[in-house]
């Protein structure tokens, strides 16, 4: 059984896609010969919680913890309301930030370079230096963001000769925040060198997409393996079909993720067909932006929206199997081609039918063509849209709307397991680490 360290930042309780990926990989390590001893943040800040995923952490699996320092909890000084939504990146548009946010955008960017967990760096090498060399461990993961994680991974190869597996769920400086966070040059220049120092000096790196690894290997000649996220084998309770149409959104929906002419095309169609406006609900599960709020109030589907905030992933996973229409939205802007978010997967698998918005050849087109489980829009594909949801609505009338998804059994957690587990099994063959 080779034994690795993963290092993470998310893991439960705390709830969204973040802490989901590694979650799942450990619960499936033992089947492929890894044992992982997991390190988390002792008193962390989450910004969201999702009680329901504790179960899913292996009984026997070794969790190490130690105490963070949060700065987020000095902001609430200021603005606990601010400092709750820049933490869970929904970050306004800068006409309607506050002068109170606009100030906490400007410190957490240039002052807590890369991330506010950058105090969690020193404490966490001198805890694990001694640890890893009494354990016998030559093997650690890290998984950003934040990236500060991967900071630890770099201290700790420098320190041990450690063989270093650097995890990126999202990109560092080409993610769609950056340019929100008020970056000065000097900053700029900063999250550069870092984001070189870890690439250059990691011995493997794993991403989710195929975009962040073209990008990557523009920097590093270092491998890079694309790991995308997936789907697990839920125990999903019998659900029926609702009764409306519903075309849900699950997860959040941030001032970027606002698709205006979709709302403007689904206002345009309850406008033009009586049967639509009886049937049609738009759902949101998930924290929604008061952005994204005003943008749906204003193209008139306030009496369409069903806005149930934040549920728990068990109840997600319900919500995406008795949906009619199960909406994915990206950023519009060509540093966002590479997400790949978590939920397309789980979409995916719930049969249902996928209707996707984001940027020109945005990785998830590529993934939907493969898997034949929807339809891909960029923003200006107005007609498009409605024309697909249009014949949507017919099947739905029909009693025939399910997904024809194909291909998909690569993308299970337990097959994605297998290809993280021949990555650090080929690690260990090329180790030299004297004992």
């Amino acid at each position: 059984m080779l034994k690795v360290l993963l290092i993470t930042y998310y893991w439960p309780p705390a709830g969204g896609p973040g802490v989901q990926r590694w979650l799942k990989f450990v619960k499936y390590f033992k089947d492929f010969g890894i044992e992982p001893i997991v390190y988390i943040p002792e008193n962390p800040t989450y910004p969201l919680i999702d009680e329901s995923l504790a179960s899913e952490v292996p009984a026997e699996i070794t969790i190490l913890k130690q105490p963070i320092f949060e700065p987020y909890r000095l902001a609430e000084v200021f603005s606990k309301k601010s400092s709750k939504t820049i933490s869970k990146g929904i970050i306004a548009k800068k006409e309607k930030q506050s002068l109170i946010q606009k100030l906490l955008l400007y410190i957490r960017g240039n002052f807590f370079i890369p991330d506010a967990r950058k105090f969690w760096i020193k404490p966490s090498v001198k805890f694990l230096q001694k640890y890893i060399s009494e354990a016998n461990i030559d093997t650690i993961i890290t998984t950003g963001p934040p990236h500060s994680v991967h900071l630890i991974g770099k201290e700790l190869k420098e320190k041990l000769n450690l063989k270093w597996i650097a995890d990126f769920r999202d990109p560092w400086t080409t993610i769609g925040y950056h340019d929100k966070l008020k970056l000065t040059k000097r900053s700029i220049k900063k999250h550069k060198q870092l984001e070189q120092e870890v690439l250059t000096s990691v011995d493997h790196i794993t991403v989710t997409s195929y975009t962040t690894k073209e990008e990557f290997l523009e920097i590093t000649n270092k491998p890079v393996s694309v790991i995308t996220n997936g789907y697990d084998t839920e125990k999903v309770s019998e659900v029926k079909l609702d009764s409306e149409f519903t075309i849900s959104h699950i997860g959040s929906l941030l001032s970027g993720r606002n698709p205006e002419k979709l709302w403007q095309v689904l206002y345009d169609l309850t406008q033009e067909n009586d049967e639509f406006a009886k049937a049609f609900r738009l759902r949101l599960v998930g924290a929604v932006s008061e952005d994204v709020l005003f943008s749906i109030n204003e193209a008139g589907l306030s009496g369409f929206l069903d806005n149930k905030g934040y549920v728990s992933h068990k109840e997600a996973i319900e919500i995406q199997h008795s949906s009619q229409v199960l909406l994915l939205v990206e950023i519009d802007k060509p540093e966002t081609k590479c997400i790949i978010p978590g939920k397309l997967f789980e979409y995916m698998v719930s049969k249902r039918p996928i209707l996707a918005i984001g940027p020109k050849d945005a990785d998830i087109s590529r993934l939907i063509r493969e898997t034949n489980s929807g339809y891909f829009f960029e923003y200006s594909e107005e007609s498009e849209m409605k024309s697909v949801i249009l014949s949507y609505f017919k099947e739905f009338q029909e009693g025939k709307l399910i997904a024809k998804t194909e291909r998909i059994e690569k993308y299970s957690r337990r097959t994605l397991t297998k290809e993280m587990s021949l990555v650090l099994k080929n690690l260990k063959k090329k180790s030299h680490r004297p004992k």
